[in-house]
């Protein structure tokens, strides 16, 4: 039977049928629907390439006109070492592809013809270099129209294609016949009031795009099993050993797709009361195929927490993969599509399917549905995403995930669970435990704000301040507000921005709106300022007041007046002048409480705005003061050193050998934790 090939005009017609059903009844698209594709690739497999041809219908929503069209060829990342993709790689201390580049590993997109309404495009091609000047890079390609594009009007550009699969750079490429392909072909960048919003790909950022409608048909050999974006339409055989694909999503802004003869398909829906259902379609690799209850009950909680904290997941469908381990591709998200990752012998609590599960299906909706500039300003779906993570694992898996033995429970959902080493104060919500926030001391997070464009970041530590130092100042704005007033703040943020692209100023100002608190404060120091926060105590005495004096009776209350009785119900007792220094360490400014404890089982609280360099407290009482802590309840979860922010009181002069032996004590309960930490 022969094959069939698409031509302009049938893909034309597939486009306005496209469009057609897209857009009734009224009022059915939840996005602009402003960059819509029709596509259709071929694969060959001994070559390793991509044949395509697409047709993309794009429509201006600024004010102004443009005679330009901007699209992203991601894939020229990897055409050779000269890229910006490819120097960045060097600058920030690793790769995901690995130190030796051969020849058969590099991957390119190269555009062979472009023409709209007929009048051909290719004469005015060019390359762009907007970040860097760099002009070897061919990531960025213009095309000059016939005309402007004025506002509220359309433009169809038809396009073919030819593209090498690269040997898994940025986890999209092949090994043998397993295949992830993302950010594959000619894709528009966002025209703004400013004008084109296309950057380069750089290496520590992801993407940004308009959403529209997608139309995708794969043509691939027969007997692989495949996944993509969206929901299959059709599966045709076409002869000669090939099989077409046609997927169909709305409102999405990428397309991704999988195909490997390997893939095992499981099944499930997530169905719960007050939520839309989804069909859930998992591709698991044969050797984890008893892991597959896992990743289900993995995206069930993101799906069903993130859609009760902050809005519902829109789709129907949600395909998740496991993918095999040297295709590299694991840990990714696309468009109702995500990658996970897992191992033969994974016992409960490593992190994954779990936690990489649940991370990678929250990006649905930050980064889905919430469609913030990744280049620029990762963290909006970065950090508030690692943010949510962490709040969903809490929930569903308890505070000590990482370090617990699974215990195989009836029905795949975790039941009992064997703690092990690390208790809750370790794995409390600080993100992955407390080593983050040395992490977040490094190097890389304090050359630059978090106001500085993503790309622009110094490489090595724009992950750090996407992720982590999101997430946990997030968490301390948590602690400082309470859950009660953040989440709905944050549920604003994701309806008032679902299918939109808000910037970091639009999240401060329904932050501050929602909660009724002026927190720019905060976000001076958080985001537009890279101060470090540090609180200790740096000193802690006891010794006896000059005077005697009385604890009343009935409320505990110190009362004394000249060494003479002040009533009848107090009973005589030595006051002891107990006093405690706190230090201001670092540049940032936060306020904290101070916490003594009394040999005698009593506590004082005072609070502290934690403008001073230092302050010195005074509790005068009858008892010794045994210790006090700074920011006893972690609050503040940016504080780079909790070692100094608790304190016991100087040993006694008269007791030398007590104050030796609390020194090599200390130093003993360090090297324990420390050895204890490797095991």
């Amino acid at each position: 039977m022969p094959r069939r090939r698409a031509t302009p005009a049938t893909l034309a017609a597939a486009l306005l049928a496209t469009l057609a059903a897209a857009q009734e009844p009224p009022g059915k698209a939840l996005s602009p629907r402003n960059a819509n594709y029709v596509i259709e690739v071929s694969l060959d497999p001994v070559a390793k390439t991509l044949s395509g041809r697409q047709t993309t219908t794009w429509r201006n929503l600024q004010q102004t006109p443009t005679d330009e069209l901007y699209f992203h060829l991601w894939w020229n990342a990897w055409r050779n070492d000269h890229s910006t993709f490819m120097r960045e790689d060097v600058m920030r201390g690793r790769s995901d592809h690995g130190d030796d580049v051969r020849e058969y590993d590099w991957g390119y997109l190269e555009v062979e013809t472009a023409t709209s309404n007929g009048v051909d495009l290719m004469p005015s091609r060019r390359y762009a270099a907007p970040d860097n000047g760099n002009e070897e890079d061919r990531t960025v390609m213009v095309l000059t129209l016939p005309q402007p594009v004025a506002p509220g009007e359309s433009v169809t550009v038809e396009l073919t294609w030819r593209a090498r699969i690269p040997r898994t750079f940025a986890r999209t490429g092949y090994r043998g016949d397993d295949y992830f392909i993302a950010h594959w072909f000619p894709q528009l960048g966002v025209y703004e009031a400013a004008g084109w919003n296309c950057h380069h790909f750089h290496a520590a950022t992801e993407f940004f795009a308009d959403y529209g409608v997608y139309d995708v048909t794969l043509e691939l050999p027969d007997g692989l099993v495949v996944g993509a974006t969206g929901r299959l339409a059709s599966r045709d055989e076409v002869g000669s050993g090939r099989v077409r694909y046609r997927y169909l999503q709305e409102d999405v802004h990428g397309f991704a797709w999988t195909a490997s003869p390997r893939y095992l398909v499981r099944e499930d829906r997530f169905a719960v009361e007050g939520l839309p259902a989804v069909d859930l379609r998992l591709l698991i690799q044969p050797e984890h195929r008893a892991q597959a209850s896992r990743y289900f009950h993995a995206t069930k909680a993101a799906l069903e927490h993130y859609g009760r904290w902050y809005g519902p997941y829109p789709y129907r469908q949600l395909t998740i993969v496991d993918p095999p381990y040297r295709l590299g591709a694991g840990g990714m998200e696309y468009p109702t599509l995500f990658t996970g990752g897992s191992a033969i012998i994974n016992p409960f609590g490593g992190g994954s399917p779990e936690g990489v599960t649940v991370h990678e299906a929250g990006h649905q909706f930050w980064y889905g549905v919430v469609g913030n500039n990744e280049i620029e300003h990762a963290w909006l779906d970065e950090g508030l995403n690692t943010f949510s993570t962490a709040r969903v694992m809490d929930v569903v898996y308890g505070r000590t995930k990482l370090r617990r033995s699974y215990l195989n429970p009836p029905g795949g959902r975790p039941g009992g669970f064997v703690r092990v080493l690390f208790d809750d104060v370790l794995e409390s919500r600080a993100i992955h435990g407390s080593r983050f926030a040395r992490f977040i001391a490094s190097e890389g997070p304090t050359m630059d704000p978090m106001s500085v464009p993503t790309f622009l970041a110094y490489p090595a530590g724009a992950g750090s301040l996407s992720y982590h130092k999101t997430a946990m100042w997030l968490h301390t704005l948590e602690n400082y507000l309470g859950w009660e007033r953040l989440q709905p703040a944050m549920a604003a943020f994701y309806r008032r921005f679902a299918f939109r692209h808000p910037k970091p100023e639009d999240f401060f100002a329904v932050l501050e709106e929602v909660t009724g608190e002026d927190l720019g404060w905060f976000f001076d120091q958080v985001y537009y300022d890279s101060v470090q926060f540090d609180y200790a105590v740096a000193k802690v005495t006891s010794r006896p007041a000059a005077v005697t004096g009385y604890v009343e009776g009935e409320g505990g209350e110190l009362v004394y007046r000249d060494g003479k009785k002040a009533g009848e119900a107090g009973e005589e007792a030595t006051i002891y002048r107990n006093e405690v220094v706190v230090r201001r360490h670092g540049g940032g400014v936060f306020p904290v409480e101070l916490l003594m404890v009394f040999e005698d089982g009593s506590e004082a609280r005072r609070a502290w705005d934690g403008g001073e360099r230092w302050r010195l407290f005074v509790d005068e009482r009858p008892s010794k003061l045994a210790y006090a802590v700074i920011d006893p309840e972690r609050v503040l979860l940016l504080d780079l050193d909790y070692t100094n922010n608790s304190r016991l009181r100087a040993p006694e002069a008269a007791f030398p050998a007590r104050k030796w032996a609390s020194k090599w004590m200390i130093w003993l309960q360090d090297l324990l934790t420390t050895v204890t930490f490797f095991l």
